[in-house]
């Protein structure tokens, strides 16, 4: 991977915070793991239905970017050294923490704001305070996750 300035980061990360929302589902292939078992190579896609028309989109290369990981040139994929964890949800949960790391707005469940995303913590607790229902994490219901890493979700096919 050729060297990433600061303006390439920052574009990247601009781009995948008007693309992504809390909620999406990113899929995820293990591509290779070493003989040791202590490194793996991750692809990360993210599918989506326009005008029902199914696209795919490759995120390996601005998540490498935006997130710092280390890349597998020869796969053209994420490198994540180290075992004993789920890696794919690893890659997944640092890209969240990179694109929200103020947090997220958890969707409201039931009230007026049936379905929505609140933008901020303070819009959350309003909504809150004014009857709408929250699940979040661990049954929090404060409208607001302070873990932006548990904003997207991980498959791996």
């Amino acid at each position: 991977m050729k060297k990433i300035t600061k303006e390439i980061k920052e574009m990247f990360l601009a781009g995948m915070r008007e693309s992504l929302n809390p909620g999406d589902t990113l899929h995820c292939i293990v591509r290779n793991v070493a003989p040791s078992g202590m490194s793996r190579s991750i692809d990360v896609y993210r599918f989506r239905c326009v005008n029902g028309i199914i696209q795919k989109e490759w995120l390996s290369w601005r998540i490498a970017a935006v997130s710092g990981e280390s890349w597998d040139n020869k796969r053209e994929c994420i490198k994540v050294s180290g075992c004993g964890m789920d890696m794919v949800h690893a890659v997944v949960y640092n890209l969240g923490r990179v694109l929200w790391p103020q947090g997220f707005g958890v969707r409201c469940r039931e009230g007026i704001w049936s379905g929505a995303l609140p933008t901020t913590k303070e819009i959350a607790a309003e909504a809150a305070a004014n009857g709408a229902i929250f699940r979040g994490r661990n049954g929090d219901a404060s409208g607001w996750d302070n873990d932006g890493g548990y904003a997207l979700r991980a498959e791996q096919i």
